[in-house]
């Protein structure tokens, strides 16, 4: 077991398999690469352009602290709404106790 036997290195390069490329190979990686190249003209979404903006150092602090604001709020408001509810639903049983059960 020589590497390098010349015998040994044309009997090893001609059992290489080279498997065959599917078919329409080319044109489906030219279609990729169009693809991309537009993707990449047309510029990150909205979205995108958004949360980058959003993740930055700078404004990352603000926007944990409106979004927790945001949270209070709006839980704040469900639960009043709760509360309502349940003060009229107290208020009925007391006026009419017997006639609702």
């Amino acid at each position: 077991m020589n590497p390098e036997d010349p015998k040994l290195r044309n009997l090893l390069r001609e059992a290489r398999v080279s498997p065959s490329l599917p078919p329409r190979f080319q044109e489906n990686v030219w279609r990729r690469i169009e693809d991309a190249e537009t993707a990449a003209k047309e510029g990150p979404g909205w979205l995108n352009t958004l949360v980058f903006l959003v993740l930055r150092p700078r404004f990352a602090c603000a926007t944990a602290v409106i979004l927790i604001l945001a949270g209070a709020v709006f839980g704040a408001h469900a639960g009043s709404k709760v509360v309502k509810q349940d003060a009229e639903a107290r208020y009925i049983a007391s006026v009419a106790p017997s006639t609702l059960r």
